[in-house]
């Protein structure tokens, strides 16, 4: 079968591929993998839904038991292929992924009744990173954040008993009094080596399973649902 671009065509194995350090310069972004269109048109057609932008992040624990949260859909790196959220650094899924850098972020669209589920791993960019394009990556999605989302990574420490003090999650100021982001502020980035593509309309269903190989391209195989 002929290739097409970064495309290949092959059953896909129950294997562990291996993944390329995550690119962190903005200048030589990813190709584009081929589960890329399907996602950029559920994102289009779905975009009259404001609950489309949220996705549910999976990590393990470091008790092996996993561990299941919402993040909102910040958008792609640099033209890349990989997905950013932000977090509360001091919150339970950086331990979590500081302890085992894996996650799966699964995304489901009502509007066109489909599912993705991608998984891969994942960076988090914090207050100490080195890398200045990372940095800088980090510091437009704490721009482009609202005035009570800003306000909220200066909330007392999560997961700790409920404040007693009435004014600690009070606003302290408009966004312009937060001008630079604080250290509980990190910007996540999930690079996907594996994307599974159900698609719920149909009879039968629809359903395309995508796996990053050790040279950057991407297998695709439809699959039984």
């Amino acid at each position: 079968m002929p290739l097409t671009q970064s495309l290949v065509c092959l059953i896909l194995e129950p294997a562990v591929v291996p993944l390329d350090p995550l690119p962190v310069n903005p200048l030589t972004p990813d190709p584009l993998a081929p589960w890329r269109g399907p996602l950029a048109r559920a994102l289009h057609r779905n975009r009259s839904k404001p609950h489309s932008r949220y996705a549910q992040l999976a990590t393990l624990s470091a008790h092996g038991r996993p561990a299941n949260r919402t993040v909102v859909f910040r958008g792609f790196y640099h033209h890349s292929n990989t997905l950013m959220f932000v977090t509360d650094t001091r919150s339970a899924k950086v331990t979590d992924i500081t302890q085992t850098p894996w996650g799966e972020l699964c995304r489901y669209f009502t509007q066109t009744r489909e599912q993705f589920r991608l998984s891969g791993a994942i960076t988090l960019i914090t207050a100490d990173a080195a890398d200045a394009a990372l940095g800088q990556a980090r510091r437009e999605r704490w721009e482009a954040l609202s005035e009570a989302s800003r306000q909220s990574f200066h909330w007392p420490q999560p997961r700790h008993p409920r404040s007693e003090d009435p004014t600690a999650f009070e606003g302290s100021g408009p966004a312009s009094a937060f001008p630079d982001p604080p250290p509980s502020f990190g910007l996540g980035l999930l690079q996907p080596d594996a994307v599974d593509h159900l698609e719920l309309r149909g009879n039968p269903q629809n359903r395309t399973q995508y796996q990053r190989l050790t040279d950057g391209t991407w297998a695709m195989q439809a699959v039984n649902p």
